[in-house]
């Protein structure tokens, strides 16, 4: 772990200080808990002076990164720009490598993928803790690392680069001897460069290694590979096989993710997805948006219905998730979804025009001519759509958003509220085992409403009780009924109902200052409620500027509209609130909401 400025390495003091920066700069721009920072710096227990000690760490870190460590939510957040952090770099890279090999230009690949292994300067982690809650973050940027050598490698092969491979992969597997792929390219550059003994000795050295040490035979694969090299098949000679560059797999992109196994209910909400999706194109607009509070599970369903309609269109899916296409930064330009878009439709990354009006262009054409189902998930503007909406064409759009995009051209608008009672109460039975909750239906009904009836603190609540089978559901209901730390009860490995609604607030503070410091205010009120006018008032903006900001927190599912000028939050939104607001610490003067005296948090600048 190295922190440099203008090319100097800092002395960033003792390995725990250094396990703390790299928990913060891998969860990069998003709250890092006091708890999970625990689990990266002890195994085991942490001490009971963890936190103290945690913070003691911040400090000293902070001399180097000053105000880029953000204290909030019970923990801190490491602000992080694009191009900063070298295992984001690595993973844009390898992208930008493999959409060149799923376009068939190796050369392009072979550049991408060469520069995101030479970032690489040793073993990821050294000198920091082990045994810890980071080992399985660093054993996964080794697989990482190895799968882009295997598909630089499948890249080189494409180029006729047999000979040169060799030596590299002997390495390669004398470090890793378990790895198919890295055997079959091993065989195939053997045998192209005109050593088909040593290709089949290749083979059998492999398949002795997988039995004595893993008991079972190579795979269907390699197996085909054997064969044909015994049959000296002529297609073994063509630089595109897929033993040349495994990863490359050809035919129409099939980019969605796999369906959630449990899904529940939103029966009326599929029904119109999917007769939107069939007829867009055909006869109206074609675009469809679902748009819901964050948790409520809109990509959830959107990859649902993607499924079911995969077979309307079979010159592909194209899945884009604009969170993960740039998570460290501001909202996603549209360039770069159109970017990303054009590679998936097998357009040579070094062909992707520069301009934005000529990358929409292009992907208009290309959208015209085949039948398309294009996903793009989390977006934050309708700029982001506009450009992606296929011109009366086959070819469709679906996307995600927390705001309801209406001033953009669709088809269908399909908002998502919450799972109604019994819908709510069968997603946690099927989760976590249905006896428990048709045993216990007063505490099942209890746990609903805690949840909010929000499926993502609903899917949690049921993982949880899924590895506890022998806790009662009262244990759960106690936890979450202590509004203190309920949010804290409502993580579960990589999901946290804190975290979903820190991104949207943060999305909205980005843009508005005013609603950001509008949200922290509400977070102070022991009602959770204001007016207009009182917002106004308390933050000294005009009448107009507050409206506009809680409509712009309404608009991002943050607050409620109890009438046309008065707003309150949502219970699980406004227990995130107040968190955020207890953080800041100050204190506002007293003021009078609804004939009672109350007290407010000063406003914070975002």
């Amino acid at each position: 772990m190295q922190l440099r400025q203008d090319g100097r390495s800092m002395a960033l003091g003792t390995a725990k200080c250094r396990a703390v920066l790299a928990a913060l700069a891998l969860e990069a721009n998003r709250p890092v808990s006091l708890e999970r920072l625990g689990k990266a710096l002890w195994a085991g227990s942490p001490p009971r002076s963890a936190v103290a000690n945690i913070r003691t760490y911040v400090a000293a870190l902070r001399r180097f990164l000053g105000n880029r460590i953000v204290a909030g939510n019970g923990g801190y957040r490491l602000r992080v720009e694009p191009g900063e952090f070298d295992v984001d770099e690595f993973v844009r890279l390898a992208e930008n490598g493999r959409a060149a090999l799923a376009a068939h230009d190796a050369a392009a690949a072979v550049a991408h993928l060469g520069d995101a292994l030479a970032l690489w300067r040793g073993a990821p982690g050294e000198g920091l803790p082990r045994g810890t809650a980071l080992d399985t973050y660093l054993t996964g940027l080794v697989e990482q690392r190895l799968a882009v050598f295997e598909d630089l490698v499948g890249a080189r092969l494409a180029l006729g680069e047999h000979a040169e491979v060799i030596g590299e992969l002997r390495r390669h597997l004398a470090q890793h001897p378990l790895r198919e792929g890295a055997w079959a390219q091993l065989m195939l550059a053997l045998y192209r460069s005109g050593d088909t003994g040593a290709a089949l000795a290749a083979y059998h050295e492999m398949r002795t290694l997988l039995g004595e040490q893993l008991g079972v035979e190579p795979g269907p694969q390699v197996q085909a590979l054997h064969r044909d090299i015994l049959g000296r098949a002529p297609e073994l000679s063509v630089a595109s096989t897929p033993a040349a560059a495994p990863s490359t797999l050809g035919g129409p992109p099939r980019q969605l993710p796999p369906a959630d196994a449990v899904f529940v209910g939103r029966r009326q909400e599929l029904a119109q997805l999917v007769d939107a999706l069939r007829a867009a194109g055909r006869r109206g607009p074609a675009a469809v948006m679902v748009s819901g509070p964050g948790g409520v599970g809109k990509s959830t369903l959107a990859v649902k219905v993607a499924h079911l309609v995969a077979d309307d269109f079979p010159d592909g899916q194209v899945y884009v998730d604009l969170r993960d296409l740039h998570a460290a930064g501001p909202a996603v330009a549209s360039a770069e979804i159109l970017a990303s878009v054009l590679r998936a439709l097998g357009v040579p990354a070094r062909e992707v025009p520069d301009r934005p009006d000529e990358r929409a262009s292009r992907c208009r054409s290309l959208l015209a001519e085949a039948r398309v189902l294009v996903l793009l998930d989390n977006v934050t503007d309708a700029a982001q759509v506009r450009p992606l909406i296929p011109a009366g064409s086959a070819s469709v759009l679906l996307v995600t958003a927390r705001r309801p995009l209406l001033t953009v051209d669709a088809g269908r608008h399909v908002p998502l509220g919450v799972l109604p009672d019994d819908d709510a109460r069968l997603l946690v039975a099927e989760l976590a085992g249905g006896s428990r909750v048709t045993a216990d239906p007063a505490n099942a009904a209890v746990l609903v409403r805690l949840c909010a009836n929000l499926p993502l603190a609903l899917r949690i609540v049921g993982a949880r009780l899924a590895s506890r089978p022998a806790w009662p559901l009262d244990v759960l209901v106690r936890q979450l009924a202590d509004e203190r730390h309920r949010l804290d009860a409502l993580t579960y490995g990589d999901l946290s109902v804190r975290d979903c609604i820190d991104i949207g607030y943060h999305e909205v503070a980005a843009d508005d200052e005013t609603a950001a410091r509008v949200f922290r205010l509400l977070g102070s009120l022991p009602s959770g409620q204001v007016s207009v006018k009182e917002a106004a008032r308390l933050l000294d903006v005009p009448f107009v500027r507050a409206w506009q900001a809680l409509e712009r927190l309404l608009d991002a599912h943050l607050v409620d509209s109890l009438s046309p000028e008065r707003y309150r939050l949502p219970d699980l939104v406004r227990q995130y609130a107040a968190e955020l607001t207890a953080a800041d610490g100050a204190q506002l003067p007293a003021f009078r909401v609804g004939g009672r005296q109350a007290t407010g948090a000063a406003p914070i600048a975002v």
